[in-house]
């Protein structure tokens, strides 16, 4: 009799969504070694595979995790202080109170993040940089999402004495989190240009020769202001994305949040380098609607992130709904196209879209079949919107929140079961934040 192989855990009797975001019923999920091993009946499974944990799936539709592909750990904290504020928010709020970040605040910061990020549904991130990333790695490795993580790289001059730094010195920053955490657990280490007019070129050449020579990822935010956009055409002729790519630093590995404003030469740029764009919607539709339908057309990679908890919380969910409404009105109303941005696309956006970002295999993960990535969230179909449901796919995205969500995997680990997180004390780190925020008063 041949020997079974054996697996590490079984997602029994669930319904899934599959590759093209069709519901499946009735299946059951095999795990192995942070992967998908098979998906079958539990009893076919169990002719080849024995496992050694189980979890009930029969209340759940289950979907990729989502992936939030541009988010601030360090502005936690600043939940609420954002909304309604007149610009320019980054020079009088933003970076004023990032320059008064500590190793405590950025600790409790990604505490807190980790939770609602594992409730909201989301298993992967990307953070966009910040100080004291050794706080939040270490939260992160513990958490068992799956990240990467940033120093917050800027060398312009007037910044905020806690903060200034010259060219080398934030490049050996990112440097020393790279060999510290990169490869520990699901976190990896991208180099980062954190305001693109706040960097100078030796900086942004720096910044690109070091994550190209560690084989990882460059991320900048890109295109996001049109101030941005007139600052270098007026000083090299050039748009944002034409700057970097005649210094040579675009390519599959360059990652540019927000990407908004962007022209056709940056479009065909983009779509000739190979690269990956990000955009934000709840933080993005006070300033523009991004061109993302013409994108897709061209074979770009698209994610979706949250921008950080300072607009607008961490939850996917919402930013898809926000996202789906701006295409429309933007896009779908002038040409009478309703389904100019339909949700299995903004759903592949959110999984298998953040997944590229991550650096996963674009034709394996973010979907639920075999070789994928385990990092699977479980929908409570016990909701009473869920009880009639057409095309699933489109109910998820339009019914189904951050609460919704009961179960949580990544790399075939549980991160929380049944609502109840299994890697973090969420009730210690709420009444740490209920201390800070009772100081703070």
């Amino acid at each position: 009799m041949d020997r079974k192989i054996e697996a590490d855990l079984l997602l029994r009797d669930s319904d899934y969504l599959d590759e093209d975001f069709e519901l499946v019923e009735g299946k059951s999920i095999l795990i192995k070694d942070g992967r998908i091993e098979g998906i079958d009946t539990a009893e076919s499974l169990k002719e080849k595979y024995t496992w050694r944990e189980e979890l009930d799936g029969s209340g759940c539709v289950y979907m990729p995790g989502l992936v939030d592909s541009h988010m601030h750990t360090g502005q936690q904290l600043l939940r609420g202080r954002i909304l309604d504020e007149m610009p320019m928010i980054w020079t009088r709020v933003m970076l004023p109170y990032e320059s008064t970040l500590t190793p405590e605040k950025m600790g409790l910061s990604a505490r807190m993040a980790a939770v609602e990020m594992i409730h909201a549904g989301t298993t992967g991130f990307i953070d966009a940089g910040s100080y004291f990333m050794e706080e939040a790695a270490d939260v992160y490795a513990r958490s068992g999402l799956r990240g990467a993580l940033s120093y917050s790289t800027m060398d312009q001059e007037g910044l905020p004495a806690s903060i200034a730094m010259d060219a080398r010195t934030a490049v050996r920053k990112t440097d020393e989190l790279y060999k510290e955490f990169h490869g520990q657990e699901n976190i990896k280490v991208y180099y980062s240009l954190r305001s693109l007019i706040s960097c100078s070129e030796d900086l942004i050449l720096m910044a690109a020769e070091r994550a190209a020579g560690n084989h990882t990822m460059l991320q900048a935010h890109m295109n996001e202001y049109p101030g941005e956009i007139n600052f270098y055409m007026e000083r090299k002729q050039l748009r944002p994305y034409e700057y970097l790519d005649r210094l040579g630093v675009l390519g599959p590995d360059f990652l540019g949040a927000h990407s908004l404003l962007l022209s056709e030469s940056e479009i065909s740029l983009l779509e000739e380098r190979g690269v990956k764009v990000c955009h934000c919607p709840f933080s993005n539709c006070g300033k523009a609607a991004p061109r993302t339908p013409e994108l897709l057309e061209r074979g770009i990679t698209v994610g979706l992130g949250t921008d950080g908890a300072a607009h607008g919380g961490l939850s996917l969910f919402q930013e898809m709904k926000i996202f789906r409404s701006v295409m429309n009105l933007t896009w779908g109303v002038p040409l009478a196209e309703p389904a100019v941005m339909p949700a299995r696309t903004i759903l592949a956006m959110a999984t298998r879209g953040g997944q590229v970002c991550l650096g996963g295999e674009p034709e394996k993960d973010g979907r639920l079949l075999p070789g994928a990535r385990a990092d699977i969230i479980g929908i409570d179909k016990n909701r009473i919107y869920m009880a009639v449901y057409g095309h699933m796919a489109n109910t998820v995205l339009e019914s189904a929140g951050a609460g919704d969500v009961r179960d949580s995997l990544c790399a075939g680990k549980v991160l929380m079961r049944d609502y109840r997180i299994q890697t973090l004390d969420e009730e210690e780190i709420y009444r740490e934040a209920v201390s800070w925020k009772n100081n703070f008063a």
